[in-house]
């Protein structure tokens, strides 16, 4: 198979993490940070070295503000439903995931939460703060965007964004779903206070995986609670980091996993793996714009102002349709409106979604050059003859 499904979840695993995983099925059986016994204080320390590594390689204040998840979406719901209160205002772009959307959605209709989206410029990063300075409010609250659209690859310039948030007394919380691992962010550099990312993305981790990294983490409510290995006799929740978000058992296995593929990313390095990626989507690019009935719907990837995803559609077909007859082929896509269907309604395809293509560490150009063989096998079989 030609896997280039990596913006939903990496795939291969790195070794390291596959060993990670056995590993702790094997030694880290205990429930961490429950009991003072041998088994149950190596899974401790194993949960506290992939913490320390996400700190690390985040450059956040400590590993006291990483908080584990079940994914990015859960971190997203953590901040939004933690800090909003009714009647407050929240700023985000016209390029969000439903891991944004909807919760505030939701907030709007039972705690009468407002939000404005702002208009996204790619390649004009000045014009892009500008439109989110214009969607400021007395009361809002919050400025919560996506480091990357998940659809279009669009970058947004989150420290300036962040940095705007401060000027006017604002936080500001980024979904790096899509970002985390392929793209540089320094908490301590760019002001982000609220961090979101999924571990099984550019993370290379486990599925089940996620990560909230804040300094402000008390600030936040709790949307649950419960038993933490900490303070038990408190009938409330733990206040401090992390406790405060890790209420039940740890996913010890998916953490052990996330912590060989924080180091995994270190090692090659997150700025080679960008240049990699996006220099094998360049020549994906200029392949398919040579190409009849194929609609692409950005610039060529740059890899200042864009994330590397490409999305395209094949003209008179559904983007569905072009999925299932790459699949046929060997080669592994998304099609559809990748649960992101403002990016769509950005971009005027929310009717026939968009077909996308993600690279990583492991993919070649001999993978890419399998991709635009089977298109051109697609486009000969349904398009041959027709004019």
């Amino acid at each position: 198979m030609i896997y280039l499904d990596n913006a939903a979840t990496t795939y291969p695993k790195p070794q390291s993490v596959q060993n990670a995983v056995a590993e702790a099925f094997r030694r880290y059986g205990a429930n961490p940070g429950r009991a003072g016994h041998s088994m149950a204080m190596a899974a401790s320390e194993e949960i506290y070295r992939c913490r320390s590594a996400a700190a690390d390689f985040f450059h956040a204040p400590g590993p006291e503000c990483v908080a584990f998840t079940l994914n990015c979406t859960h971190a997203v719901n953590y901040v939004l439903k933690g800090l909003l209160k009714p009647g407050d205002h929240v700023v985000i772009s016209c390029l969000e995931h439903n891991a944004v959307v909807r919760p505030l959605y939701a907030l709007a209709a039972n705690n009468g939460v407002t939000f404005t989206e702002a208009y996204v410029f790619p390649g004009d990063n000045d014009s892009t703060v500008n439109a989110f300075r214009q969607a400021l409010q007395e009361n809002t609250k919050l400025i919560m965007c996506t480091h990357a659209s998940n659809v279009w690859g669009i970058r947004l310039p989150v420290e300036r964004i962040a940095a705007l948030g401060h000027q006017y007394g604002i936080q500001t919380a980024v979904d790096c779903a899509q970002s985390a691992g392929v793209l540089p962010i320094n908490m301590e550099e760019s002001g982000i206070d609220y961090l979101c990312a999924a571990g099984h993305k550019g993370l290379y981790g486990p599925m089940g995986t996620g990560l909230l990294v804040t300094g402000h983490g008390s600030e936040l409510n709790t949307i649950i609670e419960g038993g933490t290995g900490t303070e038990s006799i408190m009938p409330e929740q733990p206040s401090g980091m992390p406790e405060h978000f890790e209420s039940g058992t740890q996913n010890m296995p998916g953490i052990a996993g996330l912590r060989a593929g924080i180091e995994f990313v270190r090692r090659r390095g997150p700025e080679k793996i960008h240049q990699h990626e996006t220099a094998l989507l360049r020549e994906l690019y200029s392949d398919l714009s040579g190409m009849e009935r194929i609609q692409l719907y950005t610039p060529i990837p740059d890899a200042e102002y864009f994330a590397p995803v490409l999305s395209f559609n094949i003209e008179g077909m559904p983007s569905e349709t072009v999925g299932r007859e790459l699949s046929s082929f060997g080669v592994a896509v998304r099609a559809g409106l990748h649960c992101a269907p403002a990016a769509h309604r950005y971009m005027g395809t929310l009717d026939s979604g968009a077909v996308r293509v993600c690279p990583s560490a492991f993919t070649t150009m001999a993978d890419i050059k399998g991709l635009t063989h089977a298109l051109r096998k697609i486009l000969m079989k349904n398009y041959s003859g027709k004019h």
